[in-house]
């Protein structure tokens, strides 16, 4: 019985595996284009999310460069004081702003350190004073020991917490770069921490007494090996802009030194001192 399918031509099935290679390969290539069209767009979407997200929570001007270059003024920073649920907890310190917002049980309203909050309060980081004119940025009067310390609480918040932009005004001027003031302050804090890395090695050089203090007994001095003995620490003018003393341990034939001066109420060669 004859068929009604004629036979193939001679090729025909060489042209057929040709022509599903073509399409194969032409298949690969658009799934390939498809993917990565698929994937530049999820980057593209993922990175508008993060930056209206970080514009919304900071509120970034459209035209500013870069979220981590923030500026804020004054009154901006102001807002962020922890009394608003809906925005995070900023402060300032030397000019600096750092997200303190993890830490609102301590920075936010009722906790012991919201006074920080919402400002830059660099002065009361070292002197305590937590009233409307102790919250200010102004280290003038400061020592160099004092503006050290500063110098290290920045630090502290740049270990601990989000560093997100500078603030507009005493340490940073409308372009973000660091003033005279900024300058000044770093120079000194410098400077304070060489005097105290002298006083340490020059005081080193002298033991100091032991000493302790209670409520009921008041406090006493004593050396193991030698006798104690007040003497004024000559770098603490330049570290704090006061003189001060310490207790120091002297042996014997040391005891005829300038500028040594015994304990009020305590024997010459007494190892023990009341104070």
């Amino acid at each position: 019985m004859a068929s009604d399918q004629s036979p193939p031509r001679p090729g025909e099935d060489a042209h057929e595996d040709e022509q599903k290679g073509s399409s194969s390969v032409k298949g690969k290539a658009m799934a390939g284009k498809t993917l990565g069209w698929v994937l530049a767009l999820i980057v593209a979407v993922v990175a508008l999310f993060v930056g209206l997200s970080f514009k919304s929570r900071y509120r970034i001007a459209p035209s500013f460069p870069s979220p981590q270059l923030k500026l804020f003024k004054v009154d901006e920073l102001a807002l962020y004081n922890g009394t608003d649920e809906g925005l995070p907890i900023l402060l300032g310190i030397l000019g600096s702003v750092f997200d303190v917002t993890k830490g609102k049980s301590h920075y936010g309203v009722g906790g012991g350190y919201h006074h920080f909050s919402g400002r830059d309060a660099s002065r009361a980081f070292v002197s305590g004073n937590f009233t409307g004119e102790g919250l200010t940025d102004s280290l003038r009067g400061l020592s160099n020991a004092e503006i050290k310390s500063v110098v290290e609480w920045r630090g502290f918040y740049h270990k601990s917490y989000t560093f997100v932009g500078k603030l507009v005004g005493l340490y940073y001027d409308d372009q973000g770069n660091p003033t005279k003031h900024l300058k000044g302050a770093e120079a000194k804090a410098a400077r304070g921490a060489q005097l105290l890395k002298k006083q340490k090695k020059e005081e080193d050089k002298l033991p100091s007494c032991n000493s302790k203090w209670s409520q009921d007994e008041g406090g006493e001095v004593w050396c193991d090996n030698g006798f104690p003995r007040l003497i004024q620490r000559p770098l603490e003018i330049a570290l704090t802009g006061k003189m001060s003393k310490r207790c120091a341990c002297f042996r014997e034939d040391q005891l005829g030194e300038p500028g040594l001066e015994v304990y009020e109420g305590c024997d010459y060669q007494a190892k023990t001192c009341r104070v």
